[in-house]
């Protein structure tokens, strides 16, 4: 599934990859895609729907780790099979760690590895950053639908 193409992933409207839309779009930018990870970032501004007295309310981690996965598949079916962007489904979080809140003002990058693909189920194993510093770790199983929705 390596992307083939060559992008400036930065330079992608992260909109064009989502199902989710304003103001519930919980990263920023797509740093990169292979076969295997996606990367994203997500810098948390004061009108995110999530903060809470200059804080990440931590169920966003959670959003935010699903969106990547999003986006990876969002990326995947536009410029790889040219085809709509298809819902994506969590279906279990696992081995969750917040080692710390996050605040206002920090930038997110968040790394997904693809652990295992079999039919329409994915997991993955994910890990949040800010700057060098794990902010949070999880497995996520994605359940994919065939519903085309843009």
């Amino acid at each position: 599934m390596n992307s083939g193409i060559d992008h400036k992933f930065e330079a992608i409207d992260i909109h064009e990859l989502l199902p989710q839309q304003e103001p519930f779009v919980l990263v920023d930018r797509l740093l990169w895609f292979d076969d295997k990870t996606t990367t994203t970032t997500l810098t948390i501004c004061a009108d995110n729907l999530f903060v809470e007295n200059r804080f990440l309310n931590n169920c966003a981690l959670i959003e935010n780790i699903a969106q990547t996965a999003a986006v990876r598949l969002g990326y995947y079916n536009k410029y790889i099979l040219k085809v709509g962007i298809r819902l994506g489904f969590i279906g279990s979080v696992r081995d969750m760690k917040i080692l710390r809140q996050v605040r206002l003002g920090e930038t997110l990058t968040t790394t997904i590895s693809v652990l295992e693909e079999i039919m329409k189920m994915t997991l993955v194993d994910a890990v949040i950053l800010s700057g060098k510093e794990v902010i949070a770790t999880a497995k996520m199983k994605i359940a994919m639908s065939e519903m085309e929705i843009k």
